[in-house]
Parts: C-alpha cells; sequence; structure tokens
C-alpha cells in the first residue's frame, strides 16, 4: 500500500526538497503542498492524506492549530501528523502532541530518517523511540506548574476505564519501554501486550502510542522525573 502523505511548510525550497525524496521511495508518494494550516487541513481531506508533515510556524493558522482540527475531525480519525521543527526541544512540541500529532522530528535529521518517521508513523507506532518522545515530555510537564499541580481530572476519570493490567502497561508504555521489553517485565507475551496496548488506546482515546505517553503524564498516573 502507498503511503500519501501531504507536505505542510511555509518555505516553498524545502517542500520541494521533501518533495524529491518522499516521492524517490516506491511506497510513498506526496499527493499535495500546502503553505500554511488552513489549507493544510483543507488538502488533508481532499487529497485523502495518510501523513500529514506539519510544520509549526506559518503564517495564519499555524501548524498547531491545524494538528488540532485534523485529530478532532472524525473524518480524518487515521491521519497521522508528525511535527517537523526546527528545535527539537520546545514546548511547541509538547503542544503538538496534546493536540493530536502522533510525534516529531527535527528539520535537521538525516533524509533516512524523516522516511523511517513517515512509515512508522503511518503503521500507528509513536515516531521517535518511546524513550525519547517519554523523557521530552516528562522534561516539559515537570516544568509546568500547573501540569504539575492540576492535572486534567477528564483524563484520571477516563482511567477508571482501564483494567488494572491495562493500567500496568500504561505506565510500562509512558516508561519508554517497547512491547517485547513489556512482555519480559509483565511475564506475559509481546501478543498480549498489543492487545492491552491497543484496548487502552480504544478506551482513552488515543489516536496512537504516543498520546497514550500523553494521557499518562496527564492523568497523574504517571509522574515526571527530571535528570
Amino acid at each position: 500500500m502507498t503511503i500519501r502523505v501531504l507536505l505542510a511548510d511555509d518555505q516553498a525550497l524545502l517542500r520541494s526538497a521533501f518533495r524529491v525524496l518522499v516521492d524517490s521511495e516506491p511506497d510513498m508518494e506526496v499527493v499535495g503542498e500546502a503553505s500554511d494550516g488552513a489549507e493544510a487541513v483543507r488538502m488533508t481531506k481532499e487529497q485523502h492524506a495518510d501523513v500529514v508533515l506539519m510544520d509549526i510556524r506559518m503564517p495564519g493558522t499555524d501548524g498547531l492549530a491545524a494538528t488540532r482540527m485534523i485529530s478532532a475531525d472524525p473524518e480524518l480519525a487515521d491521519v497521522r501528523v508528525v511535527i517537523l521543527t526546527t528545535f527539537e526541544v520546545d514546548d511547541y512540541v509538547v503542544q503538538s502532541l496534546r493536540a493530536g500529532a502522533s510525534g516529531f522530528l527535527g528539520k535537521g535529521s538525516e533524509p533516512e530518517e524523516l522516511l523511517i518517521a513517515i512509515r512508522t508513523a503511518a503503521g500507528g507506532q509513536a515516531l521517535l523511540s518511546p524513550a525519547a518522545t517519554t523523557g521530552l515530555i516528562a522534561r516539559f510537564l515537570a516544568q509546568d506548574p500547573a501540569d504539575d499541580g492540576d492535572r486534567d481530572p477528564a483524563r484520571a476519570e477516563r482511567l477508571d476505564s482501564l483494567t488494572g493490567r491495562e493500567r500496568e502497561v500504561l505506565v510500562q508504555v509512558a516508561g519508554g519501554h517497547s512491547n517485547d521489553e513489556i512482555a519480559e517485565r509483565l511475564e506475559v507475551s509481546p501478543l498480549t501486550v498489543k492487545t492491552h496496548v491497543n484496548r487502552a488506546m480504544a478506551k482513552l482515546g488515543a489516536r496512537d502510542r504516543a498520546q497514550l505517553v500523553v494521557t499518562a503524564y496527564e492523568s497523574g498516573l504517571v509522574r515526571p522525573r527530571v535528570e
């Protein structure tokens, strides 16, 4: 199956470079280019994109607002947004994950990393290594007094729908562990872990693994630890 990619960035030169790279791969194609967030949302619907490479800072509707709109649209439930950022340690990154993005990637990444990111996001997995995503979220939540003292009660209430085992698995996911590592820790099969992860995602309304990490921190189930 061909992965349909939409490019959203206000820099035409950068979009052109991404297009050449993506279109060179046999399993993916660029289906459109947008120069602002509003155009990105519209074209995502029109072109039935699977993955949107979204810049954060764009004129008019920025990437953060566009990501929130895509994530909130039931018709776009299968679309994955990959945030492109100049600064990988950036408060906007965490805001984007909260808005529904599947992960983030620095604009200075190697071409192969971008291609891997597209395939990973299309597969519904966390974009970067779980540990890297977890560490970034933990760092920013720890620095935000509001998050530290006033966890999201709605997210916390939704945790009540999880079984004890699903909570255990969620804690492990938020700790940056892969399914194989969680299986070893809990002495179950990787398939069992995958089932628990999928059920937790469905109950919590998480689009992918990255959203589970955000939920675990914002609900207070997992407390940030900063080195």
